[in-house]
């Protein structure tokens, strides 16, 4: 597999998809792209400024909108929100990438996302029942972030995309 190749993280928030995308990104010599940054860049806010201005199923839209946007051009290593492969033609342009599920436990998930004033009264259950289908047909990898590592996630993935060490930046 070439690192040429787009990199994309699904998972629940708290799984962390941002952390090992990073590390990803800079093994690969790669962009790396996060949403938080495309939909304050395109959409003038934050994800929760954008839900509460536009609603849930317009951020749900824009938050599509931005890996269907990193898919179009050059390599670029991804941070997607869960939301994302809930849309057909995101799970469709997932295919041209090599995707990692960052995944963990329900109560791993709401501890780690309790710590953060991101979104507080998350409760991960009923986006697992709704999105684990999809995130199981599209992931290339799954790691669990329960017992790994962000550093150990990036090493699985450039394991898992069969890249030897002298490719890797």
């Amino acid at each position: 597999m070439s690192k040429n190749k787009p990199v994309v993280l699904i998972g629940l928030m708290g799984s962390g998809k941002t952390s090992a995308g990073r590390l990803i990104a800079e093994a690969l010599g790669l962009p790396f792209s996060d949403s938080d940054a495309f939909l304050k860049q395109r959409y003038g806010g934050t994800a929760a400024q954008l839900a509460e201005r536009d609603g849930a199923d317009a951020l749900h839209r824009y938050e599509a909108d931005h890996v269907l946007h990193q898919l179009a051009g050059e390599p670029v290593v991804v941070a997607a929100a869960a939301s994302t492969v809930e849309f057909p033609e995101v799970r469709e342009a997932l295919g041209r990438a090599f995707v990692v599920w960052v995944d963990a436990s329900d109560e791993v998930l709401a501890r780690r996302v309790k710590s953060s004033s991101h979104r507080p009264d998350f409760g991960p259950a009923a986006m697992r029942a709704r999105r684990e289908p999809f995130f199981r047909e599209v992931a290339d990898l799954r790691c669990d972030v329960g017992d790994l590592t962000p550093e150990q996630v990036r090493d699985a993935t450039l394991r898992e995309m069969g890249l030897p060490e002298d490719d890797r930046h």
